[in-house]
């Protein structure tokens, strides 16, 4: 089983990140990637740096206005006086609080400070010098990935960093540039009819579900941390279940804070059981690790053990799966969660 990532995808190296009023340094940070690379590595998958790809199987997925707006703003940013070292806007547009989202098309602002705070959803998105070259070969990563699973291989992991389950359409938010997951599962699409993207990342996959919803042939499950109190807040909640001809293909499983291990096992069981009634024939899992309890921005009580479960029932579907990497951000919880994970996978699949 082969995993993919590139060295480019380092070269996003944001230094800051807005909590709780204060900005600290950024926990997306270079160093999650060489842990999760040992990692793999440990539970026997071999790296392969992913070829450059052309933007068609992006624009797939995002407008290309917004890809025009990623490649240029950092460099626009800095032509600002008085500008600090990253893009970090003042203003927002904020957009898809309901859940459905409709893009909006190109914003009516030329100013960098209007063209960011369309584009740009909150203050975890942060665009450094090299962030658009990383989002693209986060994204050629899982392009490769889901060509290998296409082309007959039983599962693939792409080591997509920066992440992307928050990135929608035409918006950066969470850390997220690129949706590598709604990529994936485009391509993905072109071998089967139906897919299913099943993400267990403690954060609801906001974007995914939005490029999603008005959609039957990708089913979307998440196991999240309960928003009311939480990433992403205005998103991610049980009643929403899709629109028009996409009603049914979305499933939000909300966890209370403390959840443990049983918890959480079982209400992946119950996104599993969704997409095979739904038909898929192929899968993305969006693989987050941050729902352990080390985690700094963990508020469930789920241990090691939990991912190895998980990874069993995963392995055992049977189906052809592509696996992106999506958060994690305690280095040895990255490293623990996601060996034993590959480990039980890898066994129950027999790849």
């Amino acid at each position: 089983m082969k995993f993919y990532f590139s060295q480019t995808q380092l070269d996003h190296q944001p230094t800051q990140y807005m909590v709780h009023g204060k900005l600290i340094h950024a926990f997306e940070n270079a160093n999650r990637a060489t842990t999760l690379m040992t990692s793999l590595e440990a539970a026997g998958l071999a790296h392969e740096t992913p070829p450059a790809s052309d933007l068609a199987p992006i624009l797939a997925v995002h407008a290309d206005h917004y890809l025009d707006f990623l490649r240029v703003a950092h460099a626009d940013f800095m032509e600002l006086p008085n500008h600090g070292p990253e893009v970090l806007p003042n203003i927002h547009a904020y957009r898809g609080a309901d859940g459905s989202y409709t893009p909006r098309g190109k914003p009516r602002p030329t100013g960098i400070i209007g063209r960011a705070g369309w584009y740009v959803g909150d203050l975890s998105a942060v665009i450094a010098e090299g962030t658009y070259a990383s989002a693209i070969a986060s994204a050629e990563a899982a392009i490769a990935a889901a060509k290998t699973v296409a082309g007959g291989a039983a599962a693939s992991f792409a080591l997509c960093r920066p992440p992307g389950h928050h990135a929608y359409v035409d918006r950066a938010s969470g850390f997220c540039f690129l949706n590598n997951a709604a990529i994936a599962a485009e391509l993905l699409r072109k071998t089967w009819k139906r897919v299913a993207i099943l993400d267990f990342d403690t954060h609801h996959g906001d974007g995914t579900q939005a490029i999603f919803y008005g959609r039957n042939d990708v089913f979307f499950g998440s196991v999240h941390t309960d928003p009311s109190a939480y990433y992403p807040h205005y998103v991610g909640y049980a009643d929403e279940r899709g629109a028009g001809v996409g009603e049914g293909a979305n499933l939000n499983i909300p966890l209370s804070y403390g959840a443990d291990d049983a918890t959480f096992i079982e209400a992946n069981r119950r996104i599993i059981a969704a997409a095979l009634e739904q038909g898929a024939e192929a899968l993305v899992l969006s693989a987050g690790w941050d729902a352990h309890h080390l985690d700094p921005l963990s508020k469930l009580a789920v241990t090691t053990d939990a991912y190895a479960r998980i990874g069993e029932l995963y392995g055992r579907l049977g189906l052809p799966t592509v696996i992106i990497q999506e958060g994690g951000y305690s280095l040895e919880a990255v490293g623990a969660a996601s060996l034993a994970f590959m480990n039980a996978f890898r066994e129950a699949r027999s790849c």
